[in-house]
């Protein structure tokens, strides 16, 4: 039962009838009786959205992201909704699966005011913002957080990816590393860049001539990661460590190294972004570079409702960075 469908039911205009379920004063007491009555009969429910999209308000949010198997974006997506709970606003998640053409689709899909705002972290083929473009033409408020697109005027909340790749690359060092391969996924992305920035930077500190057959780039297929980091390591000038610039590829390391049955971190030691909670219970427990995750969905979010309730004030903030932590354990522990 729809409200056109009542108001046929009842003889009587659409605005009347919706005026009537709004107890409007323009509508008489004997009406308002006959049209709740009606109502009841009928069974006729009130749609919330329908009647927040004539207020121009859907009071929904979106989030899209690449991936839910990852343990960085469930603590993001809570922080989100800690906000999102306190505004009273719904939250969507859209699931881009590494895909540029599935993130066009679905901003494509958001562009017909089903949300009032779009919190955005890039699939890993990105490589152009049109589509992105197209939805601030609309005049959707759009924030991106970790995975962002760095020529867009728009706010952004990362974590300080360059400083981290540093340190993750001199704790390798400090430890008697000293042939580090830095493990990678797309080199278009955002976080992809600033790590390997920093793992470069800390060699050439160092004193480390850099080796360009150190640098990996692996693919969103598991089982040919696999297969690329077998062929570095078991090449004569294998490393010694591994700074893996996403938690999978850590995982892709601890696998092969069992297969091939190189021990760490005596033959080899680890180090990733992550914010695996079971990284303390592998064997060996795996060093981490903690991202402040729930933090990031929390400042992201409450940006993106500030833009939305057009305080405008934090809307301004270009970029947020929040500061990640080196956890040491024993992947990485020295001789």
């Amino acid at each position: 039962m729809t409200l056109k469908e009542l108001a046929k039911e009842l003889n009587l205009s659409f605005s009347t009838v919706s005026k009537a379920l709004r107890d409007s004063h323009e509508i008489s007491i004997e009406t308002k009786n006959r049209v709740l009555a009606k109502a009841k009969a009928l069974n006729y429910q009130v749609n919330p959205l329908a009647s927040s999209l004539r207020k121009q308000k859907s009071k929904t949010i979106a989030v899209v992201i690449p991936e839910v198997v990852n343990d960085f974006f469930g603590p993001v997506i809570n922080g989100i909704e800690s906000i999102a709970q306190e505004k009273e606003y719904h939250v969507l998640i859209y699931l881009t699966h590494e895909d540029m053409q599935k993130e066009v689709a679905i901003t494509k899909l958001l562009q017909n005011g089903r949300v009032d705002g779009i919190m955005m972290s890039l699939s890993e083929q990105t490589s152009g913002t049109a589509h992105l473009e197209a939805l601030q033409e609309k005049g959707i408020p759009l924030v991106f957080f970790d995975r962002i697109a760095e020529q867009m005027d728009a706010p952004k909340v990362t974590t300080d990816d360059y400083n981290c790749g540093i340190k993750a690359t001199e704790h390798l060092l400090e430890n008697g590393c000293k042939r580090i391969a830095f493990l990678t996924i797309a080199p278009n992305l955002s976080i992809s860049n600033k790590r390997m920035n920093g793992y470069l930077d800390a060699l050439k500190k160092h004193n480390i001539m850099q080796d360009e057959g150190l640098i990996l780039y692996c693919t969103g297929d598991d089982h040919k990661n696999n297969e690329l980091i077998r062929s570095l390591f078991s090449s004569p000038k294998r490393p010694d460590g591994v700074f893996a610039s996403v938690e999978k590829l850590a995982i892709s390391t601890y696998a092969v190294c069992e297969e091939l049955n190189l021990q760490i971190p005596e033959d080899l030691k680890v180090i990733c972004f992550s914010n695996m909670q079971t990284a303390a219970f592998l064997n060996p427990s795996l060093s981490t570079i903690t991202q402040p995750a729930y933090e990031i969905g929390r400042e992201a979010a409450a940006i993106l409702f500030d833009l939305v309730e057009k305080k405008g004030q934090r809307g301004r903030i270009e970029k947020r960075v929040l500061n990640s932590t080196l956890v040491e354990r024993n992947s990485t522990k020295g001789r």
